[in-house]
């Protein structure tokens, strides 16, 4: 178990198409722990394999609901709509507004590949949203509409409490 380093926005990494994940093996097993210490470390809900440079479609995310690790995901359902405040542990300091779907159903095998489908709205249908773009390299300053803005670690943390009290 490890803290990775995390790619920053202009990092090539960040912008390539991830490979699925045959099979979880030691190697695998062990990047999805550093993933989750390396997310937990940042203070992040969400953290994607191409972020730590790795390109294989790996998901983590915890919303504060407990760690959920997402192996060749794909979206199959979405619903709704909402717009909000977005930021990313690759782009440190920044956010912008981003339109999501507010209900997504997703489909993915977990860390002993077994297929699974997980449903979500809100905060955790955008970081699933959110996560799986960077798996086809897309960030989501790709998607902000206006200006990214600047934000301290305070206001994040101030932001991530507004969330939870929703």
């Amino acid at each position: 178990m490890a803290i990775r380093k995390i790619r920053e926005l202009g990092d090539d990494c960040l912008r390539k198409q991830c490979k699925p994940v045959k099979e979880v093996n030691g190697r695998t097993a062990l990047l999805i722990e550093d993933m989750l210490d390396t997310m937990y470390e940042a203070n992040g809900v969400g953290l994607a394999a191409p972020q730590v440079g790795i390109l294989k479609q790996i998901v983590v995310i915890d919303i504060g609901e407990g760690p959920i690790v997402m192996i060749n995901p794909e979206i199959i359902a979405t619903d709704g709509e909402q717009t909000g405040n977005e930021g990313c542990l690759s782009v440190p300091g920044k956010a912008g507004t981003v339109t999501r779907p507010n209900y997504v159903k997703a489909r993915a095998y977990d860390e002993n590949m077994e297929l699974y489908e997980i449903e979500g709205t809100e905060l955790l249908a955008r970081a699933i949203c959110h996560e799986l773009d960077h798996l086809k390299g897309v960030v989501y300053v790709d998607l902000v509409e206006g200006e990214l803005v600047d934000v301290t670690y305070e206001e994040e943390d101030e932001y991530e409490d507004y969330e939870d009290e929703e």
